[in-house]
């Protein structure tokens, strides 16, 4: 049977401001789906919501992997059910290294049922897995020693991001804006890498304003948001056409979602949606 993230009917607010406003989205592992649309859509809000983030308040709809109630779900337990999202705006950890950060995550997100002070992944096997993934991306082996994030580049910080998507695995990925701060090359090296860990065992939800990170992940369904809701689905044309001509088309096709947009924008909303 194949695992399904399904969204219906979502409805998110933020410090009481309704951002989400009816999404539905059905994502089957081993799908990739681009998200694309204007500034301050909701795009990033659909991520934080589908991951718990407690400043995003649930209003109305559902989110639900396969049988289980997503939003019954506390963070760690989403996670664990093989949920991640790759942040646009990282946050550092100083004092944690990265490489400790990711054996305590792999190992909790392999074994759900893991309680704290039980045994992490020896760390022979984790090493060994952790140098083939960096050898695979191109990482020195140094970068895994130093502070989760902190004093990264963006560039570094969206590689460390990549990491954790190769280490954990998950059933189901939300890249939030992965090529945002990259150079032509960086990006080239992100699609590919995220080609390469995807495949057919994980969904894709990437989100972008442009085509180039979906050059080795082409879509088989691209969703253009504004004003809170996906007003159109196509093809990987539909992205390509974004990127080349923007979003006029679209805003004079769907002038409610359009006007939704326009009072979205005037109001200030201090998390990013």
């Amino acid at each position: 049977m194949t695992d399904v993230l399904k969204i219906e009917n979502l409805h998110v607010a933020v410090e009481g401001k309704p951002i989400l406003k009816g999404v539905n989205l059905t994502i089957k592992r081993g799908e990739i789906h681009a998200l694309m649309g204007p500034n301050g859509s909701g795009k990033s809000t659909l991520g934080f919501a589908i991951m718990g983030h407690p400043n995003y308040e649930i209003t109305a709809g559902s989110i639900h992997l396969n049988d289980q109630d997503v939003l019954e779900m506390a963070v760690d337990e989403r996670a664990r059910a093989g949920l991640f999202l790759a942040l646009q705006r990282p946050v550092s950890i100083p004092g944690v290294r990265l490489a400790d950060f990711l054996r305590h995550a792999t190992t909790n997100v392999r074994n759900p049922d893991r309680k704290e002070g039980e045994e992490l992944i020896p760390m022979r096997e984790f090493r060994k897995e952790i140098k083939d993934k960096m050898n695979h991306l191109s990482m020195d082996m140094e970068f895994a020693r130093r502070y989760v994030n902190d004093g990264f580049s963006g560039g570094e910080m969206k590689r460390a991001e990549i990491l954790q998507l190769a280490m954990l695995q998950p059933k189901f990925a939300i890249l939030d804006e992965t090529d945002s701060g990259l150079d032509a090359d960086a990006v080239r090296l992100a699609s590919q890498s995220i080609a390469d860990i995807g495949g057919e065992n994980m969904g894709l939800l990437i989100i972008t304003h442009h085509d180039k990170l979906l050059e080795h992940n082409p879509p088989q369904f691209a969703h253009v948001m504004l004003g809170g809701k996906i007003v159109e689905t196509g093809t990987v044309k539909l992205a390509q056409e974004l990127h080349t001509d923007g979003y006029d088309r679209i805003r004079k096709a769907y002038p409610e979602a359009a006007a939704a947009e326009l009072e979205m924008n005037e109001e200030e909303v201090s998390p990013a949606v």
